[in-house]
C-alpha cells in the first residue's frame, strides 16, 4: 500500500479562498512537506473559465450574473467553462503524481474510475466516454474534471453534481460543448441525497483507486498548514 491520502471536508467556502489555499498547499507539497490531500468543498454559485475558456463560453451577460451574486473567474486549470454551486461536491487534489508513478492523463482516468465507483454505490450507473473528460450517465454529464499540474503536483480536481440546481448550467457552454446536457445524482435516483454520505463515498473510492490508506483531518488543520485564516462560511 502506498503513502496515505489525507481528506478534509472544508464545508461551504467561497471559491477564491479555496484557490489561494490550493496554491499554498501545492507549494508546501512541492517542498516535500506533508502527504497527498483531497479537499472536499461546496461553493456558492460561481462560473470558472479554464485555460481554454473565454467569455464566449458564458451565455448570460456578466452584469446579469453579477446582479445575482455570481462571479466569473478565469482560473489556471485545464478545460473551459464550468459552474460550481450549492448541492455540488467539489474535490481539490494536491497529489504528487511522480510519487504515485502517474502521469496527468493516467490520473484523470483514475479520477473518472473512482467517481464511477462512488456513483455505483449510490445506485447510479455512470461511465467515461471515449475522447471526452469527465463522468457521464446516459450521455449526460454528471461530473467534470479539470486539473493543473506544476512540478509534478496537482491542484484543482472534480465537481460532482449531487443536488445541484441544474438550471445554472444554462448560463454557460459546459466544457465548450454547446449541445451537452448535465444531470445530477438526485435527478437520476429520484430522491434527496445527503452530500455528507457522497463525500465519504468519493473519498473512499479515491483512496481505493490510489491504493492509499485514507485519513480524515480537520479542516482547521489544513488552513493552518497553508498559513491561511479559515474564511467565513457562505
Amino acid at each position: 500500500m502506498s503513502s496515505p491520502l489525507l481528506v478534509a471536508d472544508l464545508g461551504q467556502v467561497a471559491y477564491r479562498p479555496c484557490w489561494t489555499l490550493q496554491h499554498r498547499l501545492l507549494e508546501r507539497r512541492s517542498r516535500g512537506e506533508g502527504d497527498d490531500l483531497l479537499l472536499l468543498v461546496e461553493h456558492p454559485p460561481v462560473v470558472t473559465l479554464g485555460r481554454r475558456g473565454t467569455l464566449q463560453d458564458v451565455r448570460i451577460p456578466l452584469e446579469t450574473l453579477s446582479a445575482q451574486g455570481v462571479e466569473v473567474l478565469p482560473v489556471d486549470r485545464g478545460g473551459q467553462a464550468t459552474f460550481h454551486g450549492p448541492g455540488q461536491v467539489v474535490g481539490y487534489l494536491i497529489v504528487d503524481l511522480r510519487g504515485r508513478g502517474l502521469g496527468p492523463v493516467a490520473f484523470v482516468r483514475l479520477l473518472e474510475r473512482a467517481l464511477i465507483d462512488a456513483l455505483a454505490g449510490l445506485g447510479v450507473l455512470a461511465q467515461a466516454l471515449p475522447g471526452l473528460t469527465g463522468v457521464w450517465v446516459g450521455g449526460e454529464k454528471i461530473a467534470s474534471i479539470g486539473l493543473r499540474v506544476s512540478r509534478g503536483i496537482t491542484m484543482h480536481g472534480f465537481a460532482l453534481n449531487v443536488a445541484t440546481d441544474l438550471s445554472w448550467f444554462s448560463a454557460i457552454i459546459p466544457c465548450g460543448m454547446p449541445q451537452v446536457r448535465v444531470t445530477s445524482v438526485e435527478r437520476v435516483v429520484g430522491h434527496p441525497v445527503a452530500l455528507g454520505g457522497v463525500k465519504v463515498g468519493v473519498a473512499d473510492a479515491l483512496a481505493r483507486a490510489l491504493d492509499a490508506p485514507l485519513q480524515w483531518v480537520p479542516g482547521e488543520k489544513v488552513w493552518a498548514w497553508a498559513e491561511e485564516p479559515a474564511p467565513a462560511l457562505f
